[in-house]
């Protein structure tokens, strides 16, 4: 981080610059530090992107870690499919691409590079698929060039040819950026071409060529120094007004300096400054590669001491060139000096694996050994200490270098403590190549030497004549390992020999005229396997009965021997092997004791077998347990009720008590039930009118809470002083909220002392009191609010979320005052109080009294006093902001210096960048951002680009955009999209389309979005797009994909074979048992030992895991099916289940999207899964989203019949969430609006709970006025009904009673009301809510029926006593009890063992439901009684 604290020191240097606004001088910005083309490529000079300035450089715009996300691209649909088969294929290929993308992606990212399988891989599918997009070919051809380091360049063009020639004739649509991505793919590869011709080309193809085409040609010629070309290409610009930029004299420079003409080449440096462009790092890096060709490290230093003497930088990367220009020339004896000037940047190791190899890919091996000595030690590739260099061993491995050279490399490494073990990670690549010759010398070496050679290190050699059944190449290797002494084992037999025979026998007798050993444990174990998977019992138990028989585990062949289980009869020798297992110590090698490890045989047997098969063997599992006790074989209690619930799961619970016998005790397997009363006293009544002696407390209430509500203070005081005995709590807690308000203060704690009066046990909430808090501070009353807060530690009053926000504002009034004094106070007695936690929120009010005051240094230091103790830092950005402003480099430098030494050097350079950026010092920003190692933040890249989109800041967020493209890990796409976000906002089609070029020059491979709001844009404006537009998947139609599984035949001849099906089925066994993580854990191990897997398998796995919520293990699972099976997708359920966990989690953005995609590939979500993502999109406030799944749901059909309500309802919330609340009420009138075409069973029964939920007062007021608007002003009663019914169930049954009195007709409302009881009587612990409707609405029509369902809820209670009192009031107030009511009440007497007084009705419950049913109408059947 040495260059970081370098870069922030030159703050120090640079008091005035901060004062200063003006701009450079050069025309583009300065050439981004992190170079993208291959260092091992000498025409690093004229690659095309270096014709062009600024972030266009080719020195860099290419470099794989120059954080460009080259990859990151959803391949595009190109087309409307014909027919159903070829819109299979597309959807087929997208999946498979975008799982391909995400692995070059990734390889990109870690390593700088890709190899030459991923890509073909890719080729391949595309090939198959025969449907290649404009962006696939694009992203194909450009990773032809130096992302291919490992691959000679002959061999790249031939590929890059390769590839253009067949995209062409599979019907690929190329434009000018294809054209341009193969000349550029050619110059990096050295390819000679000519340009006349390549233009010729472009012309007959009736494609037009641009300015990058131009400036790359020029490069093309400058590389070969012809100068006369590149001038006729450069007439040609100038005829087209193109621009002489800074990359076109870099390539002038080199073909002056190809053309042996070095002079010509320092002169052009000054023609630059004459016409206003500075040399920049690309610029010099040119000059210095034409000197390292011709060996001149004189001119070299003079070179390197000019640079240094500008406000231009070369990075580590720019030297690499150097490097490699000296190495290629001959000139070897050079390289250390330059690489001694190398700073070892953030990102060197990366950057000097691509030189290495490389080097190494061109004969350099030599060279890149010396670069590789200069490696960090601590920086390895694989992360381990003293294991530096395991790339170049690989590499030099695939180039075939002689052994006897890698043996010197091994030798050095080793002696130079660079690796621990070079000779055997070489002999690994060797293996791994399947390079044989090498690896024999290799393993010979080891062995002179005194190291082991192990059996697994011929594995690699076997594979490949198993894979071939190259039974003589097998017996080849095992004499070899014999020569050398390494025995067969018993993995290596089983798993890399014997696969390779068509039988056991037969590789017996190979192995007997070959002389191979009969008696090794390999063999040994598989004749076991073999002999009991063929139910061959006898033998079995006379080879493990033998004593000269190996000790083996039971575990390598359990699973044979329950398949042999399972198909034999003879059960006196099931048990005899089973006795045998459990006596001999040899079979528990991997157990802690032999006992143990048949105990989990015997778990394993009844758990792999189907519940068919152990009902059909039931009496031959009795007879088998009964042998296991007669043996005094006994298994512990945790296996016993493993076995149990199996048996019972298998409704085989007679056997329960023969494997009961078998452990070590006997559990009571009694369980005991508890039965909850609930001890419900007697609510007050309501109260009557004082006249005629009642209690009016409630009413009295009732009236305040309407006053407060219409804010007529007076009244409601007037009110309060008449009947001031007969107030109660809730009645003044709304007064004293109201004086709050209207900031009476005085009002305010007079009523507070008076409710202390009439009731001291009473305590106000955190809201009431940070009201008072806040109003006092307002009226200078500091201490009384101090009084306060102690006073609320003292009554234990907790704060709620919304308090804290309240808190914060009361604590902000005093800031705002720029009163430091009284803040410092109330945070300290806070604080110190433990009443809130320290949060940056409540932090900084601090700041904002000293920025108010002006007082900066009190504002720095308060800042690092918060870091200090409560390590936050409030509004640092805007402390900043403000030294820059004025100009204070001290203070500024004081607080850097705090920053980098707390959060760090990289959150101290953003913190200055954005503060240059928001005070137009951009000079000065571009100098921070270009710090070497530097790296992306997307988070502080995303808060300054929707800031600058919000306040329509082009130039600042153009400026941000260019300044960031060098910048490390920086996704250049999103960059862009933010940048044509703006265009689009401001409808700037010009600016949107110099974006486009300079996207093209940057070599950014744009996302579908970015290329769809991009055509937008300009096809709003009339102009031509200049590119093919991706389609979305709803512009296509669908079609069905059908996948046919194979299924695995009953007849196997391999034992390898039976052990797989064996566990494949415990697999979907765990799954369906819902043993999700034990699933997981198997299949894990299953794919560690390559076991073949089908897509049922995995999506069982991923179905259970889901069906959890274990998101990121399902996605494990995804990723390991994908890798296995290219074409594997997630099911209809699987997917219905990732988008329901994605909304549990409220990751919306990608529940959307898995939702999108299940569309495209013609599935439907699940209706729950349609409703929790529409759920999950309202509670995180996203319109957008919701309107875009009612609109792809209706273009579905609307197969489940999803009411319009669930989406209207949802929209109305995220319009709430966002603050909305006009557009959420015109949303909701609307849908009840709409006369004859009103929803039948519209219900806002949601969006008034999550209201009231979230404790949104101003959400619940205004839709409150609507319903009672609508139920009084139109008679739509709804609503109304809907807010009713919440305010009851969530116990505000004064509100609710008072919203009655209101709207009278809600108590007619019988379909909502018998509905409401319905579900409550549902559920459990629900009586009381109903009991409270029967209060509040005494005179209730359908008495019998909210009795039915009262009685209902005491059955679900198990309330005998409440139902008893239930039955006596009906018979008194003359209610008749239906049938089924009476069924209920006889169950609870019969359950509590007590006698029915009266007729029990014989027939069933369900018989009396639909019986009952039948006297409902039609429209209300849904709410009608259900058992």
């Amino acid at each position: 981080m040495a260059a970081l604290l370098r870069s922030a020191r030159l703050l120090k240097c640079l008091p005035s610059g901060l004062l200063q606004t003006k701009a450079t001088v050069r025309n583009g910005p300065p050439l981004g530090r992190l170079y993208s083309g291959g260092v091992g490529v000498t025409g690093t000079r004229v690659c095309p992107a270096q014709l062009v300035p600024g972030p266009h450089g080719a020195h860099r715009c290419l470099w794989p870690c120059a954080g460009t996300r080259h990859y990151a691209v959803i391949p595009e649909q190109h087309g409307l499919a014909t027919d159903e088969s070829s819109l299979g294929m597309r959807s087929r290929q997208t999946q498979q691409f975008d799982w391909a993308l995400s692995k070059l992606d990734s390889s990109v990212r870690r390593t700088g590079r890709v190899t030459k399988t991923q890509l073909m891989r890719i080729f391949h599918d595309i090939c198959r698929t025969g449907y290649p997009s404009g962006n696939q070919a694009l992203l194909l051809l450009r990773s032809c060039g130096s992302l291919l380091p490992e691959v000679p360049l002959a061999e790249r063009s031939q590929l890059a040819r390769c590839i253009w020639d067949k995209l062409k004739q599979l019907g690929a649509s190329y434009d000018a950026s294809h054209y341009n991505a193969l000349v550029k793919v050619h110059l990096q590869n050295e390819f000679m071409f000519s340009p006349t011709e390549f233009l010729a080309e472009m012309e007959a193809a009736g494609v037009q060529p641009n300015r990058v085409t131009y400036q790359r040609l020029i490069a093309a010629y400058c590389n070969e120094g012809d100068i006369e070309g590149a001038s006729t290409i450069l007439g040609f610009m100038k005829s087209k007004d193109f621009p002489i930029t800074e990359a076109v004299f870099n390539s002038l420079v080199t073909g002056h300096a190809r053309a042996n003409d070095m002079e010509s080449a320092e002169s052009i440096l000054t023609v630059m400054k004459t016409s206003g462009i500075e040399p920049g790092p690309d610029t010099y890096v040119a000059l210095l590669i034409g000197y390292a060709e011709k060996g001149d490290m004189e001119k070299i230093s003079q070179t390197l001491k000019v640079v240094e003497s500008t406000d231009t930088s070369l990075m580590d990367r720019d030297l690499m060139q150097v490097v490699c220009s000296l190495a290629k020339a001959g000139y070897h004896q050079h390289v250390p000096s330059i690489v001694d000037r190398m700073r070892h940047e953030r990102g060197y190791v990366p950057d000097a694996m691509n030189l290495c190899l490389g080097l190494i890919t061109q004969g350099q091996e030599d060279t890149a050994f010396s670069v590789l000595k200069t490696f960090p030690t601590l920086q390895q590739e694989n992360g381990d200490q003293n294991n530096l260099g395991n790339f170049f061993l690989r590499h030099c491995v695939n180039m075939n270098l002689p052994a006897e050279k890698l043996v010197g490399y091994c030798q050095e490494l080793l002696d130079s403590n660079f690796h621990t073990a070079p000779l055997q990670f070489t002999l690994y690549c060797c293996l791994e190549a399947k390079n044989t010759a090498t690896a024999v010398e290799l393993m010979k070496i080891k062995k002179d030497q005194g190291q082991p050679i192990r059996p697994h290190f011929f594995w690699p050699l076997l594979t490949q004549h198993v894979k071939s059944h190259n039974t003589a190449g097998v017996i080849e290797v095992m004499k070899g390992m014999q020569e050398l002494n390494v025995p067969v084992d018993v993995e290596t037999m089983s798993n890399y020999v014997l696969p390779a025979f068509p039988s056991l026998a037969v590789a017996r007798d190979m192995f007997k005229e070959t002389g191979c050993s009969l008696a090794s444990a390999g063999l040994l174990s598989a004749e076991v396997r073999s002999e009991a998977s063929s139910g061959n019992l006898n033998r079995v138990l006379a080879m493990l009965s033998d004593e000269s028989f190996p000790a083996l585990d039971l575990s390598n062949f359990r699973s044979s021997l329950i398949c042999g289980f399972r198909t034999s009869d003879d059960v006196g020798t099931m048990a005899k092997i089973t006795d045998l297992l459990y006596r001999d110590a040899r079979f528990a090698q991997g157990a802690a004791s032999s006992s143990e490890g048949v105990s989990y045989l015997l778990y394993n047997l009844i758990d792999s077998t189907s519940d068919a098969v152990v009902q059909a063997q039931e009496e031959k599992l009795r007879q088998y347990f009964h042998q296991l006790k007669s043996m005094d074989i006994v298994i512990p209690s945790s296996i016993y009720r493993g076995i149990r619930n199996l048996l019972d799961n298998y409704h085989v619970p007679e056997l329960i008590k023969d494997v009961l016998a078998l452990q070590h005790g006997k559990d009571t397997l009694n369980s005991v039930g508890s039965n909850r009363t609930y001890g419900l006293g007697l609510e007050k009544k309501l109260a009557e009118l004082k006249a005629e002696g009642k209690p009016v407390g409630s009413t009295l209430k009732q009236l305040i809470l309407s006053l407060c509500s219409e804010e007529k203070l007076d009244v409601a005081l007037e009110l309060k002083s008449r009947h001031t005995t007969d107030m109660v709590p809730g009645g003044y807690a709304a007064l004293i909220h109201l004086c709050c308000r209207h900031d009476n203060v005085d009002e305010a704690l007079n009523l507070k002392r008076e409710l202390s009066l009439h009731d001291p046990s009473v305590t106000l909430d955190s809201t009431k009191y940070v009201a008072l808090i806040k109003v006092l501070v307002k009226n200078g009353r500091l201490e009384e609010a101090v009084d306060l807060l102690k006073e609320m530690k003292e009554k234990d009053v907790s704060f709620l979320d919304t308090a804290m926000t309240q808190l914060f504002h009361a604590i902000n009034v005093a800031a705002l005052k720029g009163d430091v004094a009284a803040v410092r106070k109330l945070q300290d007695t806070i604080f110190t109080l433990g009443l809130a936690k320290p949060t940056a929120n409540l932090c900084s009010p601090l700041i904002t009294a000293y920025l108010v005051s002006k007082d900066l240094s009190g504002a720095v230091d308060a800042t690092m006093e918060c870091q200090k103790q409560y390590g936050h830092l409030p509004r640092i950005h805007d402390v900043i902001c403000d030294l820059v402003e004025n100009g204070d480099t001290e203070l500024l430098q004081k607080a850097m210096d705090f920053v980098s030494q707390e959060r760090g050097e990289m959150t101290m350079l953003y913190n200055l960048f954005f503060a240059f950026m928001q005070t137009g010092r951009h000079r000065e920003a571009r100098k921070i951002i270009e710090t070497p190692g530097l790296r992306a933040r997307a988070g502080r890249l995303q808060w300054y680009a929707e800031k600058c989109i919000n306040a329509n800041q082009m130039e600042s967020l153009e400026s941000v955009v260019e300044m960031t493209s060098k910048l490390f890990e920086c996704d250049r796409d999103e960059m862009y999209h933010y940048l044509l976000r703006l265009c689009k906002n401001t409808n700037n089609w010009r600016k949107a389309e110099a974006t486009w070029t300079k996207m093209q020059e940057e070599n950014v491979i744009p996302r579908e979005r970015t290329l769809r709001l991009l055509a937008d844009i300009l096809k709003s404006n009339g102009q031509e797009v200049p590119f093919e537009v991706p389609e979305v998947w709803y512009e296509q139609e669908a079609a069905p994909l059908t996948q046919v599984e194979s299924k695995v035949t009953a007849g196997r001849h391999s034992t390898e074979a039976d052990t797989v099906s064996d566990l494949q089925l415990r697999l979907l066994t765990l799954c369906k048992k819902r043993k999700a993580k034990e699933a997981y854990s198997l299949l894990k191990n299953l794919d560690r030992k390559d076991v073949a897997l089908g897509p049922t398998h995995y999506s069982a796995v991923i179905r259970a895991l889901l069906a959890e919520g274990c998101l990121e293990d399902a996605m494990v699972v995804k990723e390991i099916a994908c890798g296995q099976i290219p074409q594997f997708k997630l099911s209809d359920v699987a997917n219905s289940l990732l988008i329901i966990t994605l909304a549990k989690r409220n990751l919306t953005k990608d529940g959307l999207d898995t939702f999108k995609t299940m569309l495209q590939a013609g599935q439907v979500p699940s209706r729950l899964a349609v409703t929790r993502l529409a759920q999950s999109l309202g509670t995180n406030g996203d319109v957008d989203g919701i309107q875009e799944v009612v609109a792809l749901m209706t273009r579905l059909g609307n197969p489940h019949n999803q009411p319009a309500t669930m989406f209207v309802n949802n929209t109305a919330l995220a319009h709430i969430k966002n603050g909305d609340l006009d557009s959420a009420v015109e949303a909701l009138e609307a849908l009840y609006m709409q006369c004859d075409e009103r929803p039948r069973y519209a219900s806002m029964s949601y969006v008034f709970r999550m209201v009231l939920e979230e404790k949104n007062n101003a959400a619940l007021d205004k839709l409150s006025a609507m319903a009672e608007r609508m139920a009084n002003q139109f008679a739509v009663y709804g609503p109304a009904a809907d807010l009713f019914l919440q305010l009851l169930d969530v116990d505000m049954v004064d509100e609710a009673k008072f919203m009655l009195e209101r709207c009278n007709a809600v108590a007619d409302q019988r379909a909502a009301m018998v509905s409401y009881v319905s579900r409550q009587s549902r559920k459990p612990g629900q009586a009381g809510k109903i009991k409270a409707l029967m209060r509040v609405l005494p005179d209730f029509a359908e008495k019998e029926t909210m009795y039915a369902y009262l009685m209902k809820s005491y059955g679900m209670d198990n309330d005998l006593a409440s139902a008893k009192a239930l039955h006596v009031q009906m018979q008194t107030e003359g209610v008749e009890a239906d049938e089924l009511c009476l069924k209920r009440l006889a169950k609870l007497y019969k359950d509590a063992g007590e006698t029915v007084p009266f007729t029990e009705p014989q027939e069933s419950f369900t018989f009396y439901a639909e019986k009952l049913k039948g006297k409902f109408d039609k429209s209300q059947s849904d709410n009608a009684v259900v058992e």
